[in-house]
């Protein structure tokens, strides 16, 4: 497997200059762009098998290379944390992916865009999704051909949120990388089975240097405040907006579920599939929240929907 190139821009969120990385695979002038972004507490890295398969495909496939973007959505990994814990909300993330859309377009023409999303990256590919036709949506980038949402919907459990923002905002404090690994490793085993080698090369990119010695995860751990005791009323509420962004949606749209996932429930995916875009539903067996898209039977329906093929529908 090849490594990524890492790359940085300045955003303007809110009233912060705010230095954001991203991850760049394949083909920097190559004019499909397949933007990858990560759930709450990951990080761009999460992708790299994906990245490596898509490019692979695209190749067997005889079709123009990709180039792959894996932003650490601010806050996270390579980019700066937030001066202002309020800012770590999607409204604030699809601005900055707003303006690293515009740089890509200035960088290269791009003439064909597609997003994967998982859980809180399927968030922000619905909050940009909805600006398409708008003045809002980036300069010189086309509309969204394909979205992928990986176990995540416009409907998902209060439970899950209460359970995710309980470890959320504990970035831990590991006296080696084995310790981090295997802590790690059970916080996140809804990922569904790896081997000790894949769960290395998933967790690994989480650790960073703590400043007592030692190591400790990447993310600001502010980014949990917006978790800590929602009303139920205002969840509600979020979810009724949540759908109808998603009703408007005309994007062809590929739903992964784990069969186990206690965030996107099984009525929620097959709603998804009556109303909006009418997606396309995988669910993978064995998984919980969420898949980690790099095991073939995760990767291939995506490389199938954003490359074409006979078993999901590319439209």
């Amino acid at each position: 497997m090849s490594q990524p190139v890492l790359e940085h821009i300045v955003c303007t969120l809110g009233d912060h200059a705010v230095r954001m990385g991203y991850w760049q695979w394949g083909e920097p002038a190559a004019g499909h762009v397949v933007l990858c972004v990560h759930g709450l507490t990951r990080q761009g890295r999460d992708f790299d098998a994906l990245a490596s398969e898509l490019i692979e495909q695209a190749h067997q496939r005889g079709l123009p290379p990709l180039r792959i973007v894996c932003p650490d959505v601010p806050g996270r990994g390579q980019s700066a944390w937030l001066p202002d814990p309020a800012l770590y909300q999607i409204p604030v993330y699809v601005q900055g992916m707003v303006q690293l859309l515009t740089r890509l377009a200035q960088q290269a023409p791009i003439d064909a865009l597609d997003w994967v999303g998982t859980s809180m990256g399927g968030l922000i590919g619905m909050g940009l999704a909805s600006l398409q036709g708008s003045a809002a949506w980036p300069a010189g980038v086309p509309s969204l051909a394909h979205l992928v949402l990986n176990d995540v919907g416009p409907q998902i459990t209060y439970a899950s949120v209460a359970r995710i923002g309980a470890y959320a905002g504990d970035t831990g404090h590991y006296a080696s990388e084995a310790e981090a690994l295997q802590a790690l490793q059970e916080r996140f085993a809804a990922f569904g089975p790896r081997t000790p080698e894949e769960w290395a090369r998933l967790n690994r990119p989480m650790l960073r240097p703590h400043p007592a010695g030692g190591l400790r995860l990447h993310y600001d751990p502010a980014l949990a405040d917006a978790f800590r005791e929602v009303p139920r009323e205002a969840f509600d509420a979020g979810t009724q907006v949540l759908w109808k962004l998603y009703d408007a949606l005309s994007t062809p749209t590929l739903v992964i579920r784990g069969e186990e996932s206690d965030l996107l429930t099984p009525e929620a995916a097959h709603a998804m599939q009556m109303r909006g875009p009418r997606a396309h539903l995988v669910e993978i067996a064995g998984a919980g929240h969420a898949p980690a898209l790099d095991h073939a039977a995760e990767m291939q329906p995506i490389a199938d929907f954003l490359l074409g093929s006979s078993g999901v529908s590319r439209v």
